[in-house]
């Protein structure tokens, strides 16, 4: 009888550790979501910016074969 109560004793420890640390870890992640929602990585620039203009494009069919080509020579 003692051997029962003891193991239900223990499991009943784990249980309560298991869900406490996963509360405290609940919580935690609902902090730093907290902190970082505000946090914009992207900020818009304070001055006017340049677009950019792209006046030498390949045509399409050819750059395939130019990709694949750079891939083969470089590995990469």
């Amino acid at each position: 009888m003692c051997r029962v109560l003891k193991l239900t004793f223990d499991g009943i420890k784990v249980f309560l550790l298991f869900t406490s640390c996963t509360i405290l870890f609940y919580f935690a992640i609902l902090w730093i979501n907290e902190e970082y929602e505000s946090y914009h990585r992207y900020e818009k620039p304070k001055e006017e910016t340049v677009e950019k203009v792209s006046g030498n494009e390949e045509p399409a069919k050819d750059a395939f074969v130019n990709r694949m080509m750079f891939f083969y020579e470089n590995g990469e």
